[in-house]
């Protein structure tokens, strides 16, 4: 069972969290996708970087989020941080993998805004 498929049992949560759990995980899979496409390439370097450190930290907000953590606020800001400027990196490049990340990152930092 998935991520998502867990959260929907949690009945604690609220449609808004659970949305964002979501989000999160849909942008860490994306920006797994688009470190890994973007790596041996000299001038994908920062996008790889970003990519990685938001799918790190989209999941671990995840995670936090669906245990009801009291760090989960302290993740929400950060997480938002990080998708704004990888979704600003994303957005200069041309590959399908980043127009995929440009696409569902502002979604994921306007949500993990809304949870801090």
């Amino acid at each position: 069972m998935s991520l998502s498929e867990t959260v929907s049992e949690i009945d604690r949560l609220s449609e808004e969290q659970r949305e964002c759990i979501e989000l999160c995980t849909r942008a860490a899979e994306v920006c797994e996708w688009c470190a890994d496409e973007c790596l041996g390439s000299e001038d994908m370097e920062e996008c790889a970087r970003l990519c990685r450190d938001v799918a790190d930290i989209a999941s671990l907000h995840a995670r936090f989020m669906a245990r009801d953590s009291q760090f989960s606020s302290h993740l929400a800001e950060a997480c938002a941080d990080a998708c704004e400027a990888c979704a600003e990196e994303c957005e200069q490049h041309d590959h399908d993998h980043c127009r995929a990340c440009a696409e569902i990152l502002p979604e994921c930092a306007e949500s993990c805004r809304n949870m801090t």
